[in-house]
C-alpha cells in the first residue's frame, strides 16, 4: 500500500523509504484505511519536492560568480528564490489536500514527523551507525 512504483536505487534506498513509512505511520497513528489512501498521495507529494529541490541545488552549484554579471547573478537569485517559493506552495497545497485523507492533527504531526526522522537519520550519519534504517525513537 505505500509502495513506491519502481522502488529504490538499491537495498540501502529501499530500507530508509520503509524505514520512513514505519516511522510516519507510527507517529501520525494512521489507520489502515487512512494508510491505504494518504501514502500515494504523499507519494506524489514528495516526488515533486524532490525535483523542486534537485532544481534548487542545482541552480547555483558550479557558479562562478566572479565571471557573472551583476545581472546575471541576480537571474540566478531570482530563480533560487522562485523555486523555494514553489516548494513553499507545493506544501500548503498538499497540506489542503492531506486534509481530505487524514486529520489537521496528523498533517502537523506529518510535518513533524518528517523533521524527526531527518533529524534522526542525520545524527546516525554523524555517529556513523549508518548502516542500518532509523527506528522509532521519542
Amino acid at each position: 500500500m505505500a509502495q513506491r512504483p519502481g522502488g529504490g536505487q538499491g537495498p540501502r534506498t529501499e530500507r530508509l523509504e520503509n524505514a520512513r513509512i514505519a516511522y510516519i505511520t507510527d507517529k501520525i497513528s494512521l489507520t489502515p484505511d487512512q494508510a491505504q489512501r494518504f501514502w500515494p498521495l504523499f507519494n506524489e507529494f514528495t516526488d515533486k519536492r524532490r525535483e523542486l529541490r534537485k532544481q534548487t541545488k542545482m541552480g547555483l552549484r558550479g557558479q562562478d560568480f566572479t565571471a557573472m554579471s551583476d545581472k546575471d547573478i541576480r537571474a540566478a537569485l531570482d530563480q533560487q528564490f522562485k523555486l523555494r517559493q514553489s516548494e513553499i506552495n507545493l506544501e500548503k497545497e498538499y497540506v489542503d489536500r492531506f486534509q481530505k485523507v487524514i486529520t489537521l492533527r496528523q498533517v502537523a504531526q506529518l510535518l513533524q514527523a518528517e523533521r524527526d526522522f531527518t533529524k534522526a537519520l542525520i545524527q546516525r550519519l554523524d555517529n556513523g551507525r549508518a548502516s542500518g534504517p532509523v527506528r522509532g525513537q521519542d
